[in-house]
């Protein structure tokens, strides 16, 4: 980006997560509020909360977006980008509507959005845009003007959000035992999600066989994989793999599970398999458990060696890539020339996503987007 320190026409960027428990009573209201409107009884969520029941009833994932807040308001201040910075989530305090409201009330009426999720996906991009759209909804009905929001394009392919994963994953690499450690297999690890919300992930024209979900993850991965190999001159293979899937059991989801990743790897003879979830900005709760606890003890059964390298979070070069999105966004917006910056064969994601993108089974109204009703 040119060295141009100007966000305007926005006044505020929204970071938007989705949330979680920070102790034991939390976790069960949190797991409602996620499952809301589902009809899930409350004996079934305290069995679902046991993850977060392993962890004293604390998920990671709020204290690491107050690391990230505290990342971004530090490279905005040294980079001369005033631009205030507010916290909102979908399914715990502080609630998305309330921080909208705050916006509200402190005078802020262009606002651009920084999810924490990279990827094109119903769950990890429209369904934080019906989010909006309900918070809109409810401020108007209370009388206030809401603002106008903007979100943020897909990040996945920007080198602020690549290069850390690199670093982490030659990290892992280098604290596997040296007999094993040019043999290891690299296992890209991201949410699985059901194969038809896959398919119809990103613009129409990108749907089918995986949709922009799959093609981005595996854009990503070989970024990974082909950085790792020009610094260490070691050619790692590599596949994407899956995690965290829950629903019913008849329907499908992408695959291969982790686990079962790590059971062919040791069946085929590999020496050693390093974790790497680039699917997640954050060591939240799915990483800790589904890596940490679950893979990693089923890797020791097997008498297979392991590492997991180290998510994003709120590495500097992260909190700059969004201060490039910011101010490529807000050249965009006043009509003037901006390179997008990305790596891989992709290219720049959309910055409004389109009609059609990432559709829900049920429409509802998302902000944000080509068919937003807060234009």
């Amino acid at each position: 980006m040119p060295d141009v320190r100007d966000a305007q026409p926005y006044d505020a960027l929204l970071l938007l997560s989705f949330g979680g428990p920070e102790g034991p009573d939390d976790v069960v209201p949190f797991l409602e509020n996620v499952t809301r409107g589902r009809g899930i009884p409350t004996e079934r969520l305290k069995e679902v909360g046991q993850h977060y029941f392993l962890f004293g009833g604390v998920s990671p994932i709020n204290d690491q977006n107050r690391a990230l807040l505290d990342a971004l308001r530090k490279d905005f201040a040294e980079h001369g980008l005033d631009l205030p910075v507010y916290w909102g989530n979908r399914n715990w305090a502080p609630y998305l509507t309330d921080t909208l409201r705050e916006l509200v009330r402190d005078g802020r009426r262009r606002v651009l959005v920084l999810a924490t999720s990279a990827y094109a996906s119903y769950s990890g991009c429209r369904q934080y845009r019906e989010n909006l759209a309900d918070a809109l909804a409810a401020l108007t009905a209370e009388g206030l003007e809401p603002p106008r929001v903007d979100k943020l394009r897909h990040y996945f392919n920007h080198p602020g959000f690549v290069e850390p994963m690199v670093d982490g994953v030659l990290r892992a690499l280098a604290d596997l035992p040296e007999e094993v450690r040019d043999g290891a297999h690299l296992a890209f690890s991201t949410h699985s999600i059901p194969t038809a919300a896959a398919d119809t992930s990103g613009p129409v024209a990108e749907h089918g066989d995986g949709g922009a979900y799959v093609r981005q993850h595996l854009d990503v991965a070989a970024l990974v994989a082909d950085a790792v190999r020009e610094r260490t001159g070691v050619d790692h293979p590599w596949q994407l793999v899956y995690q965290s899937r829950s629903g019913a059991p008849q329907i499908p989801w992408l695959e291969p599970d982790i686990c079962d990743h790590l059971a062919e790897r040791q069946a085929a003879g590999a020496p050693a398999v390093v974790m790497a979830p680039i699917g997640f900005v954050s060591d939240h709760m799915e990483v800790l458990y589904d890596l940490d606890t679950e893979a990693t003890a089923k890797a020791e059964e097997l008498g297979l060696p392991v590492r997991r390298s180290a998510t994003v979070g709120a590495d500097p070069r992260f909190a700059a890539a969004v201060r490039d999105l910011v101010l490529e966004r807000a050249a965009h917006e006043r009509g003037a020339q901006a390179a997008p910056c990305a790596l891989g064969a992709l290219g720049a994601s959309h910055d409004v996503c389109l009609v059609g993108c990432c559709p829900a089974r049920a429409p509802r109204p998302a902000a944000a987007g080509a068919d937003s009703p807060y234009a």
